[in-house]
């Protein structure tokens, strides 16, 4: 009966549309190896087209598939190679002998990111992704550290190196699209990483945000990362409103990558014409496990880098006359800083701070590891520790300000020195498997961030002379772990190819601020009164938090409590928080026709303390010849961080100009509800983006221009003040009350505020060609955008004319305009035998500065970078490279006298930044490859 109804091709392609589960024929083995260039591909996916039948290529590049007799097309992928198929005819019982040759490509075609189907190029993707072959692009420039390779080399990255803001001079906050460092969704191997224990609140990009530490992860660990430049909150979470980085840790065996990387700022402005230099040691080695693409990657990196100085002299008041009382017996609080400096033999500029680069140093290592334990089952693993104690300076403390000193410990004032000890840990374990034709993935993720303060080479004036110089200031905790099960399946014979996967996620958070020690936060000049005595006197006890002062200096001011410059959390800061959060996806995509390619992908996720939230994402590409067009659409969010929610504490503020005390408040507490600020809640997006590729050979294209409207953005607020003046409210009685209790002149807070909208447009080009006896790569990358703050500020009845200072102008630009907003890269590759010539020019947009005071209002003009390498191979194993970053020795405009430079300290923008302050940087690289 089947004989008469079928063929017998046609069965041999039933049994294996089936799997080959039901036999007509004696299975025939196809066999053989997968290499390139370099020798034998592990992990390469041999598949048989048509079929379910596929298998991976062992650590020597072997493969061993089982056919019914018949005519097949067997494909062979690999991430980083392109696809290779061929055609094979098996007969009855003869083996077959079938190699691949795979010719090298750029590693930049291929990406994952952004789908759960197969990897495919970055030309054939449905939505923009930058992929970045860390292992070229470290061998050529000077930058070390992660956030300022990924700042150079593309375009829609930003990130610099912050300046007098405590923790973050340690922890730059990074931006994509020009959105904030919380916008950005980062993962490592496609899993969750944690953020930091920091959040941003001085003055600097990201203010108020909660970002990942991209610095905490070497190089040296790194393959390649790819950058997702589209909303995919419904395919990956909370966070991904502005887009996905992922980083793709080494694989690699049987090999010791290791080099040395010495530099520093030769510029005209450097201290001694050569400063802030850095040192970093890389090691990276892995080993075969087993014979079927088992392996264990290792890796290592020791940082180390100087501080500088870019400040040239203090401009304010040095010495008052009540620093000289012999010669002023009658002192008034005039400025003697001229006379006293004259009497001295010194200048203004021995009284400056440190406005630069902050002192690092600590190390890493990191583990990638897989370990398959039969043909369709894999256990994996990776993490890592990081160590580093960071010194950041504070702003200097003259001798004219008495409250805050004590001058028999500093009799010509001192600069105070923040000590962030940055504890950073990760693992992820998970097994990836098959269930019938599904492939299961299950796998959790932990991450902790750990930061504890320390201030020294400061005082708490408010002890006098029984003041140390040294505190512990306490300290932040964040924990991360995310528990996943993913499935997912492609279904070759419906339409040109389906692939559908969905899963479930369940994550942990808890988030800590552990108090310092009493000296760190207490002011003992302050009692409060309890009742009146028999005598009709006052009683008074002490009390940190009382609303009397009993301690003045010379000019009457009252000394000031804490650890100055950075005071300790207090008991009342502290916290314990936790949330979960669960989640379901269905993420799919349909080929209709081999050019015509449809996704879409819906998300639920709920959380324990605000609640549920749902996001989708449509997507399309199509392909025209050498053309591709390309659209989406999606929904996302934001959820608030913890940090948010929870973080209170008072710290130092440096604002037009001036210094102080400014307490961050809860949402719940007091002073929350006398203003009427809400509970926070999730920030909503709606995006949409539409572009082209071409592939004309040696010339490639892509551009994509984008439209992202956020509501409900969380900002950190403005400075409320109150006031106990007679005439003031009840109101701004009962705040100036609630700031004296935390040391502070001022309140801020996290809340719901703003909608905004983003839009932009990116383009990248790349040629390659042999030119002369050697080979050039050029690319040129730009990228445009702007954000604008839409509508009015959300705000209660209880903000009314207040508005002004809950957003206020600084904030806006910090939102709108303190990174470039336009930057162009176009960088040239030449190599002939064993040189090899990099040269690259970024053209660094326009910025504005944060300030409150419309007359000192600033935009910095635009500026071109130029760095230059040369590298010499040795021999096969030895290279070496030397070479510039910024070789013309460009600085940004400078700021003029007013707020945004203060008193002298800040000749370049600090709340604008585009490139830095450093200079020239020249450095020198070996190379060892064994």
């Amino acid at each position: 009966m089947i004989k008469n109804k079928y063929t017998l091709n046609k069965l041999f392609l039933l049994a294996s549309l089936f799997g080959g589960s039901v036999l007509f024929a004696q299975q025939v083995k196809v066999h053989g190896i997968v290499e390139d260039a370099n020798g034998p591909i592990a992990n390469a996916t041999v598949n048989v087209k048509g079929t379910a039948i596929n298998t991976t290529t062992d650590a020597n590049g072997f493969y061993e598939v089982l056919v019914n007799p018949g005519n097949y097309n067997i494909v062979v992928t690999k991430v980083g190679e392109p696809t290779n198929e061929q055609t094979v005819t098996i007969i009855d019982e003869q083996e077959v002998d079938l190699d691949f040759f795979l010719n090298q490509t750029d590693l930049s075609e291929v990406v994952l990111i952004g789908s759960r189907s197969i990897g495919r190029t970055q030309l054939d993707s449905s939505t923009p992704v930058d992929v970045i072959d860390i292992k070229e692009v470290t061998k050529d420039v000077g930058q070390v550290s992660l956030n300022q390779i990924l700042n150079y080399v593309a375009p829609s990255f930003s990130s610099n190196t912050q300046v007098i803001s405590d923790g973050t001079d340690h922890i730059d906050p990074a931006s994509l699209r020009g959105l904030g460092p919380d916008q950005v969704l980062v993962l490592i191997n496609g899993k969750r990483r944690h953020t930091t224990s920091l959040i941003n609140i001085n003055g600097s990009f990201g203010k108020g945000s909660v970002g990942t530490d991209l610095n905490a992860i070497p190089t040296s660990a790194i393959k390649r990362i790819e950058i997702l430049r589209d909303g995919a909150a419904a395919q990956y979470g909370s966070d991904a409103i502005a887009g996905v980085i992922n980083i793709v840790l080494d694989d690699s065996t049987d090999k010791v990558r290791a080099n040395i990387t010495y530099g520093g700022n030769l510029s005209r402005n450097a201290e001694d014409n050569f400063d802030g230099e850095t040192f970093q040691a890389n090691v990276n080695y892995g080993v075969k496990v087993g014979d079927k693409g088992g392996f264990v990657n290792l890796s290592g990196s020791y940082d180390k880098r100087q501080p500088f100085n870019r400040q040239k002299e203090f401009t304010g008041t040095i010495f008052s006359d009540y620093n000289r009382p012999d010669l002023y017996p009658n002192p008034t609080g005039v400025d003697i800083t001229d006379a006293e400096l004259q009497r001295r033999g010194e200048t203004r500029g021995d009284y400056v701070s440190r406005i630069g680069q902050s002192k690092n140093e600590g190390g890493a290592i990191f583990l990638n590891s897989l370990f398959p334990v039969s043909d369709k089952t894999e256990i994996y693993a990776f993490g890592g520790l990081n160590y580093r104690l960071g010194e950041s300076a504070a702003f200097r403390r003259q001798p004219a300000q008495l409250n805050q000193n004590v001058a028999t410990i500093f009799p010509n004032g001192y600069m105070p020195l923040i000590e962030t000890n940055n504890y950073d840990r990760s693992l992820a374990a998970g097994i990836r498997s098959e269930i019938g034709d599904w492939k299961v993935d299950f796998s959790n993720t932990y991450g902790n961030n750990t930061i504890d303060f320390g201030v020294k080479n400061t005082v708490n004036a408010s002890m006098l002379d029984s003041s140390p110089t040294s505190f512990e200031a306490g300290g932040y905790r964040f924990t991360q772990n995310t528990t996943n099960l993913d499935f997912s399946r492609y279904f070759d014979d419906a339409l040109a190819g389906i692939n559908v996967a969905f899963g479930a996620e369940f994550r942990y958070e808890n988030y800590k601020i552990v108090a310092g020690e009493e000296s760190s936060y207490a002011n003992y000049g302050k009692v409060r009164q309890i009742g009146v005595g028999t005598n009709g006197q006052p009683i008074y006890v002490p009390d940190f938090n009382g609303n009397i002062n009993t301690l003045f200096a010379a000019n009457g001011s009252a000394f000031a409590g804490g650890a100055q410059a950075f005071p300790g959390f207090l008991p009342a800061n502290e916290v314990d928080a936790s949330r979960h959060s669960v989640a379901a996806y269905l993420d799919t995509e349909f080929n209709f026709t081999k050019n015509w390619l449809v996704a879409a992908a819906v998300r639920y996720e709920d959380y324990s303390d605000f609640g549920s939230t749902l996001n989708g994402k449509l997507s399309t590409r199509y392909k025209l010849g050498n053309y591709v067009l390309r659209a989406a659409a999606s929904t996302g969010f934001r959820a608030p961080s913890l940090h948010q929610m929870y973080f209170s504490a008072t710290s130092s503020l440096f604002l037009d100009g001036s210094i102080s005390n400014s307490g961050t408040f809860t949402n719940d507490s007091r002073a929350a509800k006398l203003l009427g600020i809400l509970e926070l809640n999730e920030e909503k997006s709606k995006s949409v983006s539409a572009g082209f590729t071409a592939n004309w050979g040696k010339f490639k294209l892509s551009v994509d221009g984008y439209f992202i409207r956020i509501d409900d953005r969380i900002i950190y607020t403005g400075t409320f003040t109150g006031s106990n003046a007679t005439n003031a409210t009840t109101q701004d009685k009962e705040i100036y009350e609630l700031l004296q209790q935390a040391n502070a002149t001022s309140a801020r807070f996290f809340a719901n505020a703003i909608d905004t909208e983003t839009k932009g447009i990116d383009v990248v080009l790349t040629y390659q060609e042999k030119f002369g006896l050697g080979k050039l790569r050029a690319d040129l990358s730009a990228t445009f955008n702007k954000t604008n703050v839409v509508g009015d500020v959300h705000a209660s009845d209880l903000l009314k004319g207040k508005e002004a200072t809950y957003f206020d102008r600084s904030s806006r630009i910090y939102l709108e305009s303190a990174v470039p907003r336009t930057k162009v890269n176009l960088s040239l590759n030449y190599s002939l035998d064993k040189w090899n010539v990099y040269l690259r020019n970024v053209y660094f947009g326009e910025v504005d500065g944060a300030t409150n005071n419309l007359a000192d209002a600033q935009t910095f003009g635009g500026k071109v970078i130029t760095d230059l390498s040369f590298g010499y191979a040795v021999n096969k194993n030895i290279s070496v490279t030397i070479g510039a970053n910024n070789l013309l020795d460009v600085y940004p405009d400078k700021t003029n006298v007013g707020s945004l430079r203060g008193a002298g300290y800040f000749l370049y923008s600090r709340t604008g930044q585009q490139f830095g302050t450093g200079g020239r940087f020249a450095f020198a690289r070996l190379a060892l490859s064994l």
